[in-house]
C-alpha cells in the first residue's frame, strides 16, 4: 500500500462478505465529494462484533471485494493490511495505519447503517478523535443514523455537507454526512438470494 505524504485518503473497512455495489457506492461517493486520491478497502479477517456464521473464507472475502473496487477505478486499493498487522479492532488498526503514513490526510469512511451501532465499537470515541470521518447515506439508515448516539455526542464537530471537500485537511474530530443516490443492495441480501439458488438447485 503505497501512500505517500499530503495524499487525502479514505479508510473503508468491512467483511464485505461478500462485497456488492453498495460498497462500491459509498466508496465512490465519498472519493467524488471529498477529493480522495485513493480509497483503500480494509477487508477484515472477522469483525469482532459479528458472527463467524456464514463467513466465507478471507481469500473469497478479498476476490470479492477487488473485483467490486475495479468497477469504481484505479484509485481504489483493496487491503489485508489487518490481517498482516493482527490488529483485530478498527481503532487499532487506524492508530497503527496513522503512525505508519505520517503525512497522509485519512478520511474514516461508513454507511449510514454502520453509524447506528458505531457507539458499540470499541474506542468509538477514540476513532472520532483520531481522524475526520464521513458518512455515506444507505436505505433504511437515514434517520436512525442522524440520531446515532455518536451523531449526538459529535454534533458541534459536524461539517455540512456542502463543505465535504474541507473534511480530509481537517483536524478530528470532525464529520459528515453525505446522501447521494440511494443504492439499495446489501451483502445480507445476496447471500440470502445466494443460499436460496443453491436450495432450489
Amino acid at each position: 500500500m503505497h501512500l505517500t505524504p499530503g495524499m487525502k485518503v479514505g479508510l473503508f473497512g468491512g467483511s464485505f462478505n461478500p462485497a456488492h455495489d453498495g460498497h462500491a457506492h459509498v466508496a465512490e461517493t465519498a472519493m467524488r465529494r471529498l477529493g480522495l486520491d485513493r480509497v483503500v478497502w480494509l477487508v477484515s479477517p472477522q469483525n469482532p462484533l459479528k458472527s463467524t456464521h456464514e463467513m466465507a473464507p478471507l481469500d473469497e472475502r478479498l476476490r470479492s471485494a477487488r473485483d467490486m473496487a475495479r468497477m469504481v477505478g484505479p484509485r481504489m486499493i483493496v487491503s489485508d493490511v489487518e490481517t498482516r498487522m493482527g490488529t483485530q479492532w478498527t481503532v487499532d488498526t487506524l492508530r497503527t495505519l496513522v503512525a505508519r503514513h505520517p503525512g497522509v490526510k485519512f478520511v474514516w469512511l461508513m454507511g449510514s447503517d454502520n453509524l447506528a451501532g458505531f457507539h458499540r465499537w470499541r474506542g468509538w470515541t477514540d476513532i472520532m478523535r483520531l481522524m475526520p470521518m464521513a458518512v455515506i447515506a444507505r436505505p433504511g439508515s437515514l434517520m436512525d443514523s442522524r440520531s446515532a448516539p455518536a451523531a449526538v455526542r459529535f454534533s458541534k464537530a459536524r461539517v455540512p455537507a456542502e463543505q465535504a471537500g474541507l473534511l480530509p485537511s481537517l483536524q478530528a474530530p470532525a464529520w459528515t454526512y453525505i446522501v447521494a443516490p440511494l443504492n439499495p443492495r446489501s451483502s445480507s441480501a445476496i447471500r440470502t438470494a445466494r443460499n436460496r439458488s443453491t436450495e432450489d438447485g
